[in-house]
């Protein structure tokens, strides 16, 4: 578990500078907040061969608690990391700042995301400092094919081929 959060604390170390990138507007914290699972990323070193990434998202005062949690099959054991997210400016807009190791922040940037019925966002295509940290994340253990489509559609527009990223899958609830 320490080296999960050490890899964590590393990537926001190297990328706490970066080009912002066009994010959602009219951004909804409330439709946000809960579970996510992670359905792709580009591949980093702070989650390189864990499975059953998940992502939960909680109010906390002013902020927002993050616990990243996921299962690596070489030591047998769930990893886990909680930090804490705060708006960069506007909290209508996209764009977060997530610490998982002091002072230190790097970019938590919604490119794009899908609503539900109820308001709720679905899926959701973020990216840290720049295109060097890319996820796509689900309210669903996996997507079904036409918002599948729709988001390699939208990784293809930011020149990243679909096919380099880690597709993961999750095994069901029980």
């Amino acid at each position: 578990m320490k080296k999960f959060v050490v890899l964590l604390a590393l990537w926001i170390l190297t990328g706490c500078a970066g080009k912002p990138m066009p994010v959602i507007q009219d951004f909804d914290l409330d439709n946000y907040l809960g579970t996510w699972y992670e359905i792709a990323r580009i591949d980093n070193r702070f989650e390189r061969g864990l499975t059953e990434v998940t992502a939960q998202y909680r109010r906390q005062g002013d902020a927002v608690q993050v616990i990243n949690r996921g299962f690596s099959a070489q030591s047998g054991e769930w990893q886990q990391a909680i930090g804490k997210a705060r708006f960069v400016a506007s909290a209508n807009e996209g764009r977060l700042e997530v610490s998982f190791f002091g002072p230190f922040y790097g970019n938590y940037q919604i490119l794009a995301a899908t609503k539900s019925n109820d308001g709720r966002y679905r899926t959701a295509l973020v990216a840290g400092n720049d295109l060097d940290y890319l996820w796509l994340l689900s309210r669903q253990r996996s997507l079904p094919d036409d918002e599948l489509n729709l988001f390699k559609e939208k990784i293809r527009a930011l020149g990243i081929q679909p096919d380099d990223l880690v597709w993961l899958t999750h095994s069901p609830a029980l």
